[in-house]
């Protein structure tokens, strides 16, 4: 009885080859999306473009939210910053005091390196994808601001931004769908899972408290363009252990994380172009408070 009582439900887990948080090792977290979470007439506030937003979203991965607003195609503003073959793309990633777990401060995004790191590969992310060279002499903003960070925060932000862009008229070669993948030894089995949360992220990297990660755990982020087949983000800041056969076999994952991706945010897409469609027909139904 003293052996039962003092079981953990993460050794129970172990026994029967689920994660944490009860899922397989290549099953995605419950995934939600939002096109359209702020009416494009409406001003937003300080944490965004003063004027109104042209497109927006709400992506929820696990218990990471993330709220994405797009601003744009506009005037750049000042005539130094214009470039004359395509538009000048702005990203700002933003989080909120109350979005990491424990430690509630306020985090400035032009200070912050992490911030400004993932603020730099979400831009990148982007232009793989966006026709910029549709819009000369013009500036596209697209500002994220993370309410809730259970881990995959950068992956969210890829996908909310691609889902406010679409829903901003923004033409793009393709949808940019991101997942991460992770491998490392536990019990001794090999095993690779897809889209971490926060405890395995740490667990990977050895942040948070939890210790240096070994050279069995490695967290790879990936964004790719599923339908071309292209992948426009890939990093890995751990050591691999076992070459560019074992990064392989987690970057493929990864991909097959990402097409899974893919299918929830092309629903959400269509499901909102069905609404457009009743409403341009009279036939839509207000529902308050759907999310």
């Amino acid at each position: 009885m003293t052996m039962a009582s003092s079981t953990r439900r993460t050794d129970i887990l172990s026994l029967i080859h689920l994660r944490s948080d009860g899922r397989r090792p290549h099953e995605i977290r419950h995934m939600s999306c939002h096109l359209g979470a702020i009416p494009s007439t409406t001003a937003c506030g300080s944490a965004f473009p003063t004027s109104a937003c042209s497109g927006s979203s709400l992506v929820t991965m696990g218990l990471t939210q993330v709220l994405c607003v797009v601003k744009g195609p506009c005037d750049v503003g000042r005539r130094s910053e214009e470039l004359p073959d395509r538009a000048v793309l702005e990203v700002v990633m933003q989080t909120t005091p109350f979005a990491p777990p424990g430690d509630r401060r306020n985090i400035n995004p032009t200070t912050d390196r992490r911030l400004i790191e993932q603020s730099h590969l979400l831009q990148k992310a982007l232009s793989a994808s966006i026709l910029l060279h549709l819009y000369p002499k013009c500036k596209i903003s697209v500002t994220v601001m993370v309410l809730a960070d259970d881990g995959g925060r950068l992956e969210a932000a890829i996908n909310a931004s691609t889902l406010a862009l679409m829903d901003a008229g923004i033409p793009l070669k393709d949808m940019v769908c991101a997942c991460s993948a992770g491998r490392w030894n536990a019990g001794g089995n090999d095993e690779i899972v897809v889209d971490l949360n926060r405890r395995e992220i740490q667990a990977a990297t050895g942040t948070g408290g939890g210790g240096g990660g070994t050279s069995d755990m490695i967290y790879l982020p990936v964004a790719t363009m599923p339908q071309r087949g292209t992948i426009v983000l890939s990093q890995c800041e751990s050591r691999l252990s076992g070459g560019a056969e074992a990064f392989a076999r987690v970057l493929e994952a990864a991909m097959v994380g990402c097409q899974m991706v893919m299918e929830v945010m092309a629903a959400a897409v269509r499901a909102r172009g069905a609404g457009l469609w009743k409403a341009k027909e009279g036939r839509a139904q207000v529902i308050l408070n759907e999310w």
